[in-house]
């Protein structure tokens, strides 16, 4: 590594601070410390989230959960609440990497680095929900924007992530055996106005599907996914899996996440 600096505030106030002056946030360092070692990155100030106390938790605010930046994968998991109203988030979250990765990696630092194969996206984007930041509120739908591209500015720092909880929801995926991103993930949520499919691993960075969630607004069943054309042209080929076997994953998976979803009730 490179020599840098470690900071660690103590407050929320104190980190927007350093943060503006142009610290490198540090969340649960899963992906940037690993970065740092192979020396694709080098930030000479960083700054430490983990000891600001109001940037963690999980609370139910109406019919919504608002979940911390720094709530790691292992608490969503194990959140009593989440498991009985919202499975699918929970699930979500139990299944992203290995043991050690859920016990350090966090839901703001998934998000913020929007990762083309992250699971987290895919429940933001599916879910419709919402990024609280340092300094405004951002639809899913504006937030991602680009491979590990962000609508966040220099010096903003994702707090929370509300995320409204749907009628019924799942969340499939197939891991590539080593790393256990997905090869594709696809997350899918019934909400009274409609269906939301958010699609990973697939493409450039999480997206959603238009032509299956009209089919599956119009009727909430697997056989709604059959027949739906899946467009591979700006999907990933790989050692692991060419696009057109990426676009065949994501139809099997969404059937299998509408089933998991009805089973659920």
């Amino acid at each position: 590594m490179y020599p840098f600096t470690l900071e660690r505030p103590n407050s929320l106030a104190e980190a927007r601070q350093r943060a503006a002056s142009g610290a490198q946030p540090l969340a649960g360092g899963q992906t940037l410390l690993a970065s740092m070692k192979l020396r694709l990155s080098a930030p000479e100030q960083l700054l430490d989230l983990g000891g600001i106390a109001e940037l963690a938790g999980i609370r139910r605010e109406g019919d919504a959960f608002v979940i911390g930046a720094m709530t790691r994968h292992a608490d969503v998991a194990a959140d009593a609440a989440l498991q009985r109203d919202f499975p699918a988030l929970a699930g979500l979250a139990g299944s992203i990497g290995d043991r050690q990765v859920r016990a350090m990696g966090t839901l703001g630092g998934s998000v913020a680095n929007n990762d083309p194969a992250a699971c987290y996206p895919s429940a933001v984007l599916g879910s419709g929900a919402t990024v609280v930041t340092t300094q405004r509120e951002i639809a899913a739908d504006d937030f991602f924007t680009d491979l590990f591209s962000t609508a966040l500015e220099p010096g903003e720092l994702i707090t929370a992530i509300r995320f409204p909880v749907p009628q019924r929801a799942a969340y499939e995926k197939l891991r590539q055996p080593a790393s256990h991103f997905p090869l594709a993930g696809v997350f899918v949520a019934q909400y009274p106005g409609g269906v939301r499919v958010a699609i990973t691993g697939a493409g450039n960075g999480v997206f959603r599907h238009a032509g299956l969630e009209a089919a599956l607004s119009s009727r909430f069943a697997p056989e709604s996914v059959e027949g739906v054309a899946v467009d591979y042209s700006g999907f990933g080929s790989d050692l692991h899996a060419s696009a057109e076997y990426r676009a065949h994953l994501v139809g099997v998976l969404a059937r299998r996440a509408v089933a998991r979803a009805l089973d659920a009730g």
